[in-house]
C-alpha cells in the first residue's frame, strides 16, 4: 500500500470516528474545526436572513438590558427568549447526549449532532415556507439559537470544556495570553526558566485553527447564502449528517452482529 492512500485510510478511518465515544486529540481537533466552520457559515447565513447574530447570547442579554432602561418590554421578551431558545438547545445537548450514553454507550454524541443536522433542515424549510411573514425573524432567531445552544453544548461536553466553536472571544483572548506568553520571554531572557511561563506552540495553533475556520465558514455562509437562499442550509446539514452517521451506523452492525451470536 503507498503512502497516500494509506494517509488517505487515515483520514477516513479519523472522520469515521469523529461522534465516537472514544475521544483522541484528532478526533477532537477535527470535529470542533467542523463545527466552527458550520457556526460561522450559520451566523453570517443566519444574519443575511434575519439581520441577527445568533451564535452567542452576548448582544441578546446587552440588549435586554438596554430596552430595560428604555422601558421596551416587547424587545426585552424577545432577547430573553433568544437566550432562553440558547440554553433549552444547550440542554437538549445534555439530554441527548444522556440518553445515548445509557443506550447505546458507542454513539452517544451522533443524536445531538444529528438533532443539530435536524434543526438547521427546519430552519432552512421555515424561511422557504414562511421567509416573508412578519413573525418569521423571531422565530428564525429562536430556531438558530437553539441550535447554536444545542452545537455549543455539544462540543464543550466532548472536549471536557476545553473547546467552543460558536464565539470566539474566549479564544481571541487565549490567543492574545499565548502571545504574550511568548513575547515575555522574548523581551526578557533572564527570567529564571521555573518562574517563566512558556507559549504554547501546539495550543496558539489550534486557536488560530478554529478562529479561521470559524472565519472561513462565515465567508462560504455569506456568499452561499447569496446564490442559493435557504437552500444552503441543506449542504451545511449535510456536513453536520457526515459527522454523525458513520458512528450511528457503525453501533447498529455492532448491534446486529452480537445479536447473531
Amino acid at each position: 500500500m503507498t503512502v497516500k492512500r494509506r494517509a488517505r485510510r487515515s483520514r477516513l478511518r479519523l472522520f469515521a470516528h469523529l461522534a465516537d465515544h472514544r475521544r483522541t486529540g484528532a478526533t477532537d481537533f477535527t470535529l470542533a474545526l467542523i463545527l466552527s466552520f458550520v457556526a460561522g457559515g450559520i451566523n453570517a447565513g443566519g444574519f443575511l436572513a434575519i439581520g441577527r447574530y445568533t451564535s452567542h447570547v452576548t448582544g441578546y442579554v446587552a440588549e435586554a438590558a438596554d430596552h430595560v432602561a428604555l422601558g421596551n418590554w416587547t424587545i426585552v421578551a424577545a432577547g430573553l427568549g433568544a437566550v432562553a431558545a440558547f440554553t433549552v438547545g444547550a440542554a437538549l445537548s445534555a439530554a441527548l447526549t444522556g440518553w445515548a450514553r445509557r443506550h447505546t454507550r458507542f454513539s452517544q454524541y451522533s443524536l445531538p449532532l444529528g438533532a443539530e443536522a435536524a434543526l438547521l433542515l427546519v430552519f432552512g424549510v421555515v424561511g422557504l415556507v414562511a421567509g416573508g411573514s412578519p413573525g418569521f425573524v423571531l422565530a428564525a432567531a429562536y430556531i438558530l439559537c437553539l441550535l447554536m445552544g444545542l452545537q455549543n453544548a455539544t462540543i464543550t461536553t466532548i472536549s471536557g470544556a476545553r473547546i467552543r466553536t460558536t464565539h470566539f472571544t474566549g479564544v481571541v483572548t487565549d490567543i492574545g495570553i499565548e502571545l504574550g506568553r511568548f513575547a515575555y520571554r522574548n523581551l526578557d531572557p533572564t527570567v529564571p526558566e521555573r518562574r517563566a511561563v512558556r507559549g504554547d506552540r501546539a495550543k496558539l495553533a489550534t486557536l488560530v485553527s478554529l478562529l479561521f475556520a470559524f472565519f472561513s465558514g462565515g465567508v462560504v455562509g455569506a456568499v452561499g447564502f447569496g446564490y442559493l437562499g435557504y437552500g444552503f442550509t441543506v449542504p451545511l446539514a449535510l456536513l453536520l449528517a457526515a459527522c454523525a452517521l458513520p458512528t450511528a451506523l457503525s453501533r447498529q452492525r455492532r448491534a446486529r452482529a452480537s445479536r447473531g451470536h
